[in-house]
This record gives structure tokens, sequence and C-alpha cells, in this order.
């Protein structure tokens, strides 16, 4: 038996139904100190530097991304229908 549900919503309604939280007022803030930034600093622009204190939260630095996906990848273990239906 299959069920098909078409949901015709915005994303704003969308984000509403899950709870999440309304971020588009902190958005534009970061984006207006990164114009702000980029704007002191034009003659020395360097966008690493600029997105350095943004990208350094979460997960520590782009370096931990990579050893958690390295990581994900060298420890997953396929699986398949197949396999799935030999154990039933």
């Amino acid at each position: 038996m299959k069920f098909k549900i078409d949901v015709d919503m915005t994303p704003d309604e969308m984000r509403r139904v899950l709870g999440l939280p309304d971020i588009a007022g902190f958005q534009e803030e970061m984006l207006d100190q990164i114009r702000e930034r980029m704007a002191a600093g034009a003659d020395g622009y360097d966008p690493l530097t600029l997105f350095k204190p943004y990208m350094t939260g979460g997960l520590g630095s782009m370096e931990a991304l990579q050893q958690m996906m390295l990581k994900m990848m060298t420890n997953y273990k396929g699986t398949s229908k197949e396999a799935g239906k030999a154990s039933d």
C-alpha cells in the first residue's frame, strides 16, 4: 500500500510547522557585519580571515568536518534490501 501526500506550503510556513526559529533578523545582522568588514578592509580583503569566526563554531573547523566525513566513509557498512530480506 502506498500513500502520497502533497503539501503546498511556503518555506516560512514549513519552518513554523516544524517549530524552527525565524533567523531572518540574525541572518541580516550577520550579512551587515560582513559587509562592514569587507568595506573596512577592501584593500587587504581576505575572505578566509573574514569568515573564520563564523566557521569555527559547531564542528570546530573545516578540518574537523573532513575528519568526521572520512570516519563516516571508512566505517560505513553497506546494506541492501536483499540482505534485509534474507535475515527475516
